[in-house]
């Protein structure tokens, strides 16, 4: 009895020091990428930066101080949890964003164009990626990035789709540019397109990629356009997961029909979706479900907002512009297309289906 009296509290003390020394190690890393994202937040409070995502921002910060000043080793383990398990968890927080009866006011056709814009331009993408022998997983990666959510549908569908970092990075630069590009060119169209207010909200949330980017260039044509295209916006977001799960099917067909060790592990793997998309899906479901104040959703809205920029600059300080510049100009001309595609294709349905 003596012993393990005494063993229990031993015990305790080894777990503790593990986790004290777990977090030694990763704090540098996580303090560097927390500060740039506080350094992005402020630097979008001024005129010229504010209508450029923080999360953008932190990643360019990150990139140049990488690549300018180097990176010191010791900093990894921080930078890499960053990239990863922060920007997972914010995937997870962004369900709580959304409930399904605000997708149920879109209608049934409103969820239909999402649907088929969503479909058509993933299947475009990696298309029109093979002509332009874009490298397959950085052409599904902008794919994914274009037709769902930016930055985050790309991290999701790496998960599955398995591309190198800086395939990661080099897509979550093509999709916020040409976002930031729609955001600014889309609220001079709707007179030109004789788009009404509801829909010009439906086609600013089923084409932009961010959130932010869709907020922003869908109310400054009114109430009703902004918070149409939110809610489009986010019922686009809810399709992440049957999206990162068609990747995954799709991917394992097409190792099957390969030779050799690929094939063997794709006839193994189970499909599967990522543990965050699983969480997105229930946040969804809690917040369709439970009342969250207001002051608290508020709250999660910023904290969610603050680790997708943390992640962020994370990946630009893990990112060597060497090997971006390697990948060449297609992947860009391929992104260009893809937006220009889930644009043309979303406004042909509003005016054909709406």
């Amino acid at each position: 009895m003596i012993w393990g009296s005494r063993a229990k509290p031993a015990i305790k003390s080894s777990a503790i020091k593990l986790w004290a020394d777990r977090i030694a190690v990763l704090a540098p890393g996580l303090i560097a990428a927390s500060l740039i994202a506080v350094l992005a937040g402020f630097l979008r409070t001024l005129p010229l930066l504010s209508v450029i995502s923080p999360m953008m921002l932190a990643m360019l910060i990150g990139m140049t101080l990488t690549n300018v000043a180097g990176q010191p080793g010791w900093m990894n383990d921080g930078i890499l949890f960053s990239q990863r398990r922060l920007l997972r968890l914010a995937i997870v927080l962004l369900g709580l964003q959304l409930t399904f009866a605000e997708v149920a006011t879109l209608g049934a056709m409103g969820v239909v164009i999402l649907a088929a814009a969503l479909a058509s331009t993933f299947v475009f993408t990696v298309h029109a990626g093979r002509l332009l022998r874009v490298e397959e997983k950085l052409a599904k990666l902008i794919a994914a990035g274009t037709s769902v959510c930016g930055a985050s549908a790309v991290v999701a569908a790496n998960a599955v789709v398995g591309g190198k970092e800086e395939d990661v990075t080099y897509a979550v630069a093509c999709v916020t540019i040409f976002g930031t590009i729609a955001m600014f060119l889309f609220p001079f169209l709707p007179g030109l397109l004789h788009l009404n207010a509801g829909e010009f909200g439906l086609w600013t949330g089923s084409s932009v990629h961010e959130i932010a980017q869709v907020v922003a260039a869908s109310f400054q044509h009114g109430q009703v356009a902004g918070e149409m295209g939110t809610i489009a916006k986010l019922s686009r977001v809810m399709m992440l997961a049957p999206l990162v799960l068609a990747i995954d099917l799709l991917s394992r067909r097409d190792a099957r029909g390969g030779t050799g060790q690929e094939a063997a592990e794709a006839s193994r793997r189970a499909p599967g979706v990522p543990w965050f998309v699983l969480g997105f899906i229930a946040a969804t479901c809690i917040n369709s479900i439970v009342t969250i104040p207001v002051g608290l959703k508020s709250n999660l809205m910023w904290l969610t907002t603050f680790l997708l920029t943390v992640a962020l600059a994370a990946m630009g300080m893990h990112t060597d512009l060497t090997k971006l510049r390697r990948r060449g100009f297609r992947p860009a001309l391929l992104a260009a297309l893809a937006s220009l595609f889930i644009g043309i294709f979303s406004l042909a349905c509003i005016k054909l289906l709406d």
